[in-house]
């Protein structure tokens, strides 16, 4: 009796390990939540703020390298992309805040001015292109915002930025398999990879030339 009552534990315990194994893969299976989409969108957009920050030498600090986890590796990619897109087009990613014709002054200004132009970028579909685009704008205009004295709209932008994923770019994301689907674009090894980045991101450029255009006649 004693014996079978010892099996029957045993067979208990084992059953309930491989029950709470198997949850725990179903947590690294299953694909991103929306609000875990989003909060990692800020996240995403808070390393990019404070990387250019950096640049700028008014705050932030150096991304570390190498750092562990998959949203730091995807934020190193997202960082690097930007960096090819504002290479391309230096102009267009330097004072934002003066080609929209905005007052940093006023919070609803700025969410309104970044939520139209995001919009814009994205009318006519999403990529990734765009989507990085839409990150150097926001770290654009964090730079304008605090060379200007107002670097508490840093955290206005970053909230914009999750707001306008959760409502426009979650879905796309979760096809993709969340944000860990932008490391592709630097795992290719072709040769040509390089020019056809540079393509989708001068499509990007163009699509934000378009966006602040918009902007500024809607406004008028």
């Amino acid at each position: 009796m004693g014996s079978r009552s010892i099996r029957q534990k045993g067979m208990e315990m084992l059953r309930r390990s491989s029950v709470f194994a198997a949850e725990v893969m179903e947590v690294f299976d299953r694909s991103p939540t929306d609000k875990e989409l989003v909060s990692q969108s800020k996240a995403l957009c808070k390393d990019y703020i404070n990387s250019r920050l950096h640049r700028a030498e008014i705050g932030g600090s150096k991304p570390e390298q190498g750092s562990g986890g998959t949203l730091a590796e995807v934020s190193s990619v997202l960082l690097w992309l930007g960096d090819e897109l504002e290479y391309l087009r230096p102009n267009v990613y330097r004072n934002v805040a003066r080609q929209l014709n905005i007052s940093i002054s006023s919070e609803s200004i700025v969410s309104d001015a970044f939520l139209a132009v995001a919009a814009e970028i994205f009318s006519t579909g999403v990529t990734w292109g765009k989507i990085v685009s839409l990150y150097a704008v926001a770290g654009a205009l964090a730079v304008d915002c605090v060379r200007q004295g107002y670097p508490a709209m840093v955290h206005t932008i970053v909230d914009c930025m999750g707001e306008f994923v959760r409502k426009s770019l979650v879905s796309w994301l979760k096809r993709r398999g969340g944000w860990v689907d932008i490391t592709k674009c630097v795992v290719n090894t072709d040769p040509s990879f390089r020019s056809h980045w540079l393509v989708a991101a001068a499509c990007a450029c163009g699509h934000f030339l378009k966006a602040v255009v918009f902007y500024l006649l809607r406004e008028k």
